[in-house]
């Protein structure tokens, strides 16, 4: 049996806290689904991220929306691919430092006592409708605190990541696969609080993905993603596969049902 701990959106950026939380291993591997805290922040963040592959065999990490906050998208992901770098070095010579990967586009497998999954992971972004377009542009803060970052740019994104984890599925067939992203591709209303449903900003948060090659693929067992603030754990009726979140949220606002030992067994 594989085992993956789970957590996403414990946005340590604010209050900085990324010298205190720490998660207690229930799993070998430890998925982080974005929004652990600013990469701007790259001694706090990265030390966080380093002390925790002192305790996890393998730590995969998603981008979410919040890593890029004061740089840019590029210079975001070149620091955490440097980061990947020197940890892969670093273990050449280190017994005990765990394995780190990015997923931004990113397959990566695990193969435990016979059983084997594929991970398919990105950030995935949002489809923002052109009727959304200006409230999403200027009711997310995401187009204020990045740098260089727009609707259509955001739009962009996502097109491609769709067109990667579609593909990717494809090519796949056969394999279990894990899917993990940071926003949300579904509009399922056991994801979304009730009291942001029908929100004018909601497309840039989630995307309804349920005609999807990726969504559709009886391959894929489970998905799990972020960003909602949201927590949910169910059986997509139509497809067979789990869809999870296990958010914290904000230190001050923090997501009920969140659980720091949630670990998903495949």
């Amino acid at each position: 049996m594989v085992n993956l701990q789970v957590i996403s959106d414990v946005h340590l950026e604010t209050p900085k806290g990324y010298d205190i939380f720490e998660i207690t291993p229930k799993a070998p591997h430890l998925a982080l689904l974005g929004d652990i805290g600013y990469v701007f922040h790259a001694q706090e963040y990265f030390d966080f991220l380093r002390r925790h592959l002192l305790k996890f065999r393998t730590v995969l990490l998603v981008l979410g929306n919040h890593e890029p906050w004061h740089s840019t998208w590029d210079a975001t992901k070149q620091a955490i691919r440097d980061f990947e770098r020197r940890i892969s070095q670093e273990r050449q010579s280190s017994a005990g430092l765990g394995e780190f990967v990015l997923l931004d586009r990113t397959i990566y497998h695990i193969e435990e006592a016979g059983e084997s999954v594929a991970i398919v992971g990105c950030t995935l972004f949002s489809r923002v409708p052109a009727q959304s377009m200006e409230a999403v542009s200027f009711g997310v803060n995401d187009f204020y605190r990045t740098e260089n970052w727009t609707v259509e740019e955001h739009n962009a994104m996502f097109e491609g990541d769709l067109k990667w984890l579609n593909e990717r599925v494809l090519s796949l067939r056969g394999h279990r696969i894990v899917v993990l992203t940071h926003y949300s591709p579904t509009l399922d209303e056991r994801t979304t609080d009730p009291k942001h449903r029908g929100s004018p900003i909601h497309s840039g948060f989630a995307t309804d993905l349920s005609n999807s090659a990726v969504w559709l693929s009886n391959d894929v067992v489970v998905w799990a993603f972020g960003h909602t603030h949201f927590n949910c754990d169910y059986v997509d009726e139509r497809t067979g596969k789990r869809v999870i979140t296990n958010q914290r949220g904000y230190y001050f606002a923090q997501s009920p049902e969140f659980d720091e030992d949630k670990v998903i067994k495949l």
